[in-house]
This record gives structure tokens, C-alpha cells and sequence, in this order.
């Protein structure tokens, strides 16, 4: 077995177990969308460099990742706070979403009132890397944070973000793949690219929001959370739930225009900046659109910052690697499971 094959295996057992929420497992679900059409064109109009074209297959997170996700990972391996994953401003901004109670050693993290289903936000690339990394290892209290996708070295949390390392199962988007997913129309290798992530050329209605932070649009139409416009817990423009702010990229993605802006990893090599695409909900529609692409120290946090991540497509061998089939029935049950729950 190739060592990509093994950890494509391993991460499949890892998302199995915690699915079924196995004692000593930190259940975390994570719903992927294939990005398909390998080997299509760059988007060269209004770039400053060309954009979008990858060369395989691969899968990206169908929503942001969520406070709840990353609650659930801060419970995991952050009883000590060693690598700073939580940011204080996640408690005391009202536009952060998570708690932190306790003493060093015993820290417990809860979500907050209605922000289980937003966009974790206050979150370096670091900590995004540190997420990657404990996904590849299996997603429990063992698992390191310090190398699997990424090698941090020396607890690094600011400096030169090191490159992904090869056979990563979960890692921070390349620039090209974030922007593929976002506003490639898909089709063929050369079907041309939307100016906003809601298939659209046309900039996005600002939504508004419920009381408990829904999105006014729902999961369709030319809608996104931008420019102030989504007011509720007593804020002017908020993080609002995931998948409720306007329908997906051709891809089937959620929310790359609008919400949080979202950390890119560039071109996958070691730098001392890192990409950051799609705006957030208190930018302007410029922001938004597929000519914006700002970049940033890979420390940087502030309220309109998170991030969703990557994989490569599995395997068809990886479905079918366990004695008897027993997990592979298992598997089988996961995803059938999780279709049925969204029809």
C-alpha cells in the first residue's frame, strides 16, 4: 500500500469512528464536495496572475468550518492551550462564538448561544494548519498537532508557514483550488469562470438575519452575507449559519462569497505569507468577487478571518481495506446515513 493510500485509510477510519461517536473519539462530521474537471484552464481575465487551474481532482469542505468543529477539536488537544488555538476574543467579542472555562490543564470549551452553526472566526492559518494535522492523525486526544500535514517545529505559531507534506489527507487549500471551487463554471476544461461564488457575475443581495442568525436567502439564489447588512445578536452585521446566505458554487461549496474571509495556502510552497479569498460579512462586494486576493502574514486573526479545508478524492481501494468488509460495511452505512439526512 502507497503511503498516501495509508493515510487516505486512515483518515477514512478516523471520520467513520468519530461519526459514530466511539468513546475516547471527538465527533466531529465533515462533508466534502468533489471539485472534478482536472486539468482546466486558468482564469487570466482581471487577475493579477492567472488563477484556478489544478491539474487532479480533490474535495473541499462543503460549509466553513464551524465553531462546533472547532470547539469540538479545542476539547480534543487544547486542555492545555500550548499552541495559543484559542483566541480570547472568541469569548468576548460577541461575534466569536466559543467559550473557554477552567484552569491550564483542565481548559473545557463550549459554543456560545446559537454560533454552533457559523464560521469559527478569530483563527490564524496556524491554527488551521494545527486542525489539518490532528484530522490526518485520527481526530482524538492523541493525535499530534505538530506534523501530519504540515511540520511545526518548536511550537511555531508565527513566522514562515512551512509547506503541506506530500500524502496529506486534510490540509489548507491551494490558492487555485479554493478559487476553482469558488468560481469555475464547471462543465468541461475550459467552460470559464463566474465572478462570484454564487455562479454569478453580478455582485450578491446582501442578506439580513433572524433572530438566531440564519441567513434570509436560505440555500439558493444569488444572495451572500456581506456589507454589514446580516444584524442580530445586537450587532451591526454578524457571522450567520453556515449554508443560509445564497446558493453554492458550481461545486456545490457554500458561502466562498460572504460570511468570513477564508485562508488559501498560495501555491503550496513555505512562505511568510499566506492567501486569504471570498471576503466576510462586514466587506464590500469588491471583496467578495474573484479579483479580490489579499494576502497576510499567516498569524493574522481578526473577526471576519476562517477557514475550510481540503482533501484528495479517495481511493477506491481505501473502501475496501478492512478484514471481512466489516468496516467497509460501516463506511457504507456513514455515508448513506448522511445522504439520507440531507434529501
Amino acid at each position: 500500500m502507497t503511503p498516501l493510500r495509508r493515510l487516505a485509510t486512515a483518515a477514512l477510519v478516523a471520520l467513520i469512528f468519530t461519526s459514530l461517536a466511539v468513546p475516547n473519539a471527538h465527533a466531529v462530521t465533515i462533508d466534502m464536495v468533489t471539485v472534478g474537471n482536472p486539468g482546466n484552464t486558468a482564469d487570466t481575465t482581471g487577475q493579477p496572475n492567472p488563477a484556478g487551474a489544478v491539474a487532479d481532482s480533490f474535495q473541499i469542505m462543503k460549509f466553513e468550518f464551524t465553531n462546533s468543529q472547532y470547539a469540538a477539536f479545542l476539547n480534543s488537544v487544547a486542555k492545555t492551550d500550548t499552541y495559543a488555538l484559542y483566541n480570547t476574543d472568541m469569548g468576548s467579542n460577541a461575534r466569536g462564538g466559543i467559550t473557554q472555562s477552567g484552569s491550564s490543564g483542565s481548559f473545557t470549551y463550549a459554543v456560545k448561544e446559537n454560533m454552533g452553526d457559523k464560521p469559527v472566526n478569530y483563527v490564524s492559518w496556524f491554527d488551521a494548519a494545527r486542525v489539518s494535522n490532528w484530522l490526518v492523525n485520527g481526530a482524538t486526544g492523541t493525535s499530534s498537532t505538530e506534523t501530519g500535514a504540515y511540520t511545526l517545529v518548536g511550537g511555531q505559531t508565527s513566522g514562515t508557514a512551512p509547506a503541506r507534506n506530500s500524502g496529506a489527507t486534510f490540509y489548507i487549500p491551494t490558492e487555485d483550488q479554493w478559487y476553482k471551487a469558488a468560481y469555475y463554471k464547471g462543465g468541461s476544461t475550459n467552460a470559464g469562470y463566474w465572478d462570484y461564488a454564487t455562479q454569478s457575475d453580478t455582485a450578491p443581495t446582501a442578506v439580513t438575519a433572524n433572530s438566531t442568525g440564519n441567513g434570509s436567502a436560505g440555500s439558493t439564489g444569488n444572495f451572500a452575507n456581506y456589507n454589514r447588512a446580516a444584524d442580530w445578536n445586537g450587532q451591526d452585521g454578524n457571522v450567520t449559519t453556515v449554508g443560509t446566505n445564497g446558493g453554492a458554487s458550481a461545486y456545490g461549496a457554500f458561502d466562498m462569497s460572504g460570511n468570513v474571509r477564508e485562508w488559501n495556502d498560495l501555491t503550496g510552497a513555505a512562505g511568510s505569507s499566506r492567501g486569504l479569498r471570498g471576503g466576510g460579512c462586514s466587506n464590500d462586494a469588491g471583496n467578495l468577487s474573484s479579483s479580490s486576493s489579499p494576502t497576510s502574514v499567516p498569524q493574522l486573526f481578526n473577526v471576519t478571518v476562517g477557514f475550510r479545508l481540503a482533501s484528495p478524492v479517495p481511493e477506491p481501494a481505501t473502501l475496501g481495506m478492512a478484514s471481512g468488509g466489516a468496516l467497509c460495511a460501516c463506511g457504507w452505512w456513514v455515508l448513506k446515513r448522511r445522504r439520507r439526512a440531507r434529501t
